[in-house]
């Protein structure tokens, strides 16, 4: 069975005005939540919107869970991809993500809720 994509991620210059276009445009929920703002779409998967003041600044990509941060990124290497962020563990034991591209250069997130 394939693993599950089960987040994305909206980047930008401006959380607020982001937010605001797509809670007024899709009718989504919007919790502020540290340095990123938290989406309820209603539906399907959920997501967040983050401002990282440097580049990239304007991206969308969907994070799928995997059981090893590291192995997919391994793997991604392997087939022709590169990694774009090793693996960072959140605070609070919240998990660990990566970031990754594939061989065209589109940014992939690897999730790990309990690494």
């Amino acid at each position: 069975m394939g693993k599950p994509v089960v987040h994305f991620e909206i980047g930008c210059r401006d959380s607020a005005k982001t937010s605001d276009f797509y809670a007024k445009l899709f009718d989504w929920q919007m919790t502020p939540m540290g340095p990123a703002t938290m989406i309820n779409t209603g539906g399907g998967i959920g997501g967040h919107i983050t401002s990282l003041g440097h580049e990239p600044h304007n991206y969308v990509t969907f994070y799928v869970e995997v059981d090893d941060l590291q192995a997919y990124l391994d793997k991604a290497g392997a087939l022709g991809g590169k990694t774009l962020v090793p693996p960072v563990k959140l605070p609070g034991d919240q998990g660990s993500f990566a970031w990754m591209s594939d061989p065209e250069g589109n940014i992939i997130g690897l999730w790990n809720p309990k690494a």
